[in-house]
């Protein structure tokens, strides 16, 4: 990739993180809150895009990562008050563990083999974490509100109800996922992921163990959607059975789909887009989702490869 390329790649990514952290001192307090969840969502979305955008392996139990996250954060705060960074931490080492394990188990199998076979351990891992009811509290979930609110006035931790603190920790959250998604799109790495989305066999007889490359990016995805789970329930106190479901590995998918696969600014703009054309027809009718599934097929007709892959393949084809 030239030095030219690398520097534009790297001024716009620089300048979308700056103008997020900017927009903050300009948003009314219910927009505030809203961004700061659509960066934590957009979170999952990039991990969820680097494996299936990049490597081209889609999954249906994307929700286990995330949950992993969530719990492992969750219940180390919940039951033995363990600060907000630390279980942060936990989340994103669960996420990417059990990544790592389920992997060398499920990239045995390819295509729809695959997608399969992650839609059966998401929904086990959902169904865990019913089973286990005492301790993860099912459906009903628990909030994490009061344990943060005391490790805050014990001066162990920050007050992650302030709306300006749920901010900016979101946009740390994000700012990291997404700067190393940008990195590795921009690395040989990328290039070998792009290689095996094109053409697994030939990269393989080219040399490379695609295994190794398919593994690494389900370790990375799974450590930046345990990252997701684990801001979630810190930002937003709640931990619950119901984001292990399979509607939260559906979520990810119809995100980078609309905002354009294999682009780093798609999960970005797919999960705006999805949150407000939610929020803003929910207010109109009770039957939004009618609405929603029109406007979805619109887009998916005028841009096949969703908005950001058709703005790459028309006007800026340096976009990664």
């Amino acid at each position: 990739m030239s030095a030219g390329r690398l520097r534009r790649i790297l001024v716009l990514h620089l300048a979308i993180v700056g103008a997020l952290f900017a927009v903050q001192f300009f948003l009314p307090d219910y927009h505030h809150t809203n961004v700061a969840r659509i960066l934590v969502l957009a979170t999952f979305a990039i991990g969820y895009n680097l494996l299936f955008g990049y490597t081209g392996l889609m999954s249906l139990g994307h929700a286990m990562f995330f949950a992993a996250g969530m719990y492992a954060c969750g219940l180390c705060i919940y039951y033995f008050n363990v600060g907000a960074p630390g279980g942060f931490a936990l989340g994103v080492v669960a996420g990417g563990t059990l990544a790592a394990v389920f992997g060398l188990v499920a990239l045995r199998t390819s295509g729809v083999s695959f997608l399969i076979v992650t839609m059966m351990f998401g929904q086990a891992c959902y169904l865990t974490l019913l089973y286990f009811n005492e301790i993860t509290l099912g459906d009903q979930g628990f909030t994490l509100s009061s344990n943060l609110d005391a490790l805050h006035r014990a001066g162990a931790g920050l007050a992650y109800s302030d709306p300006d603190v749920k901010y900016n920790a979101a946009w740390l959250v994000f700012t990291g996922a997404f700067l190393v998604s940008a990195l590795i799109a921009a690395s040989p790495i990328g290039r070998v992921l792009i290689a095996v989305r094109g053409n697994e066999e030939r990269t393989r007889l080219l040399g490379y163990n695609t295994f190794a490359y398919k593994w690494l990016a389900l370790c990375l995805s799974g450590a930046i959607a345990g990252a997701a789970g684990a801001a979630y329930a810190v930002l937003f106190s709640y931990v619950g059975a119901s984001f292990a479901s399979i509607l939260y590995s559906i979520y990810p998918l119809l995100w980078t789909l609309l905002g354009g696969a294999g682009t780093t600014l798609g999960p970005l703009l797919g999960t705006g887009i999805m949150f407000y054309l939610i929020d803003i027809t929910s207010g109109w009718t009770n039957a939004y989702l009618f609405v929603v599934g029109g406007s979805l097929l619109a887009l998916v007709l005028w841009f096949p490869q969703g908005v950001m892959g058709a703005v790459r393949a028309r006007w800026a084809r340096w976009l990664p």
